[in-house]
């Protein structure tokens, strides 16, 4: 699968986890695939919430790991998550 099919892919799973994101004021954005991880950013209040890891484990890891069995790692900001 060439890299564009996978940037794709993620951008859909992300589109389906956004609304939760931008209720809270957070969005999140797709900054690249590469070697099977995917790098994320995080924007508005999803930077600073307490709760944030929380968020990305239960909300976005879960349904990327669900939905992408080819991802191995997602790296969000300084924070990288191994997919087992």
């Amino acid at each position: 699968m060439v890299a564009f099919d996978k940037e794709q892919e993620v951008r859909e799973i992300l589109d389906k986890v956004r609304p939760a994101l931008l209720a809270d004021a957070g969005n999140i954005e797709l900054v690249k695939v590469e070697n099977d991880e995917v790098f994320l950013k995080l924007y508005g209040t999803c930077q600073t919430c307490p709760v944030a890891d929380m968020t990305m484990k239960d909300l976005v890891i879960y349904t990327i790991k669900e939905s992408l069995p080819w991802v191995k790692a997602v790296n969000i900001g300084e924070e990288k998550y191994q997919i087992t």
